[in-house]
């Protein structure tokens, strides 16, 4: 579903990503974890089209993210770390906004939007204006904004930061249900406890460079993946 060959993006006399490969299949769930700068967000941001890589190719669902990005970028959602939502939209205008960007049918997306609003308790919130809303009730939004067109691979950077335990507890139900429809996830998280219950593959990055990845078996062996991690990262 995301196939990353060679990945490498420079800034100024830093690579940020170097020679990076990944392949995820469909019905993973893929973590992916390192220290600040390792290069976790410059590589989801590739993988969005965000960011132009220097180097490599990066395929979704078999679609080159940058020979043929409208079609790539079809089949994918993204959530960032800090939703960047239009604040002068209300809840309701903004997931109509992004259902007409992805082709969502009428009856499809109301469902939709009742369904995941429901779950989220933001349904009666959804009339309000966005720039009311609180950091916990914009992150929501954006994880019901990125189901809506039951995308093929789900992106998403620290996507538990500023939500409620509830909340959080839906969104990794909602995770395993969307691959278990055939479709994949590939996540940054700095919670190793989460990862660990909730991945079926993990990718360590450090500096740029992959230094261990595969099941989560393979990965952590029969210790934690926190010390697994902290041992690589050379903190033990």
């Amino acid at each position: 579903m995301l196939k990353i060959e060679h990945l490498t993006k420079i800034y100024g006399d830093k690579k940020a990503v170097d020679d990076l490969n990944l392949h995820i299949a469909p019905g993973e769930i893929y973590g992916f974890i390192g220290h600040n700068g390792a290069g976790k967000t410059t590589t989801i941001k590739a993988c969005c089209g965000i960011l132009q890589a220097d180097g490599g190719k990066i395929y979704i669902d078999g679609v080159s993210i940058k020979e043929n990005p409208i079609a790539a970028k079809a089949k994918i959602a993204y959530i960032p770390d800090n939703p960047d939502l239009y604040e002068f939209m209300t809840g309701i205008q903004f997931l109509n906004f992004i259902g007409d960007i992805f082709g969502v049918e009428a009856n499809d997306r109301q469902a939709r939007i009742r369904k995941y609003g429901d779950m989220f308790e933001l349904t009666n919130d959804l009339a309000q204006p966005i720039s009311a809303y609180s950091h916990g009730m914009k992150q929501k939004l954006a994880v019901i904004s990125a189901l809506l067109h039951e995308p093929k691979l789900l992106i998403m950077d620290e996507p538990f930061v500023g939500l409620d335990p509830k909340a959080s507890h839906i969104l990794k139900e909602l995770m395993r249900e969307l691959c278990n429809a055939g479709s994949a996830i590939f996540f940054s998280t700095h919670v190793l406890e989460v990862a660990e219950k909730l991945c079926d593959k993990v990718a360590i990055i450090k500096n740029g460079k992959l230094i261990k990845s595969g099941t989560m078996e393979d990965v952590k062996g029969d210790a934690s993946l926190e010390n697994v991690f902290l041992e690589l990262e050379g903190e033990q």
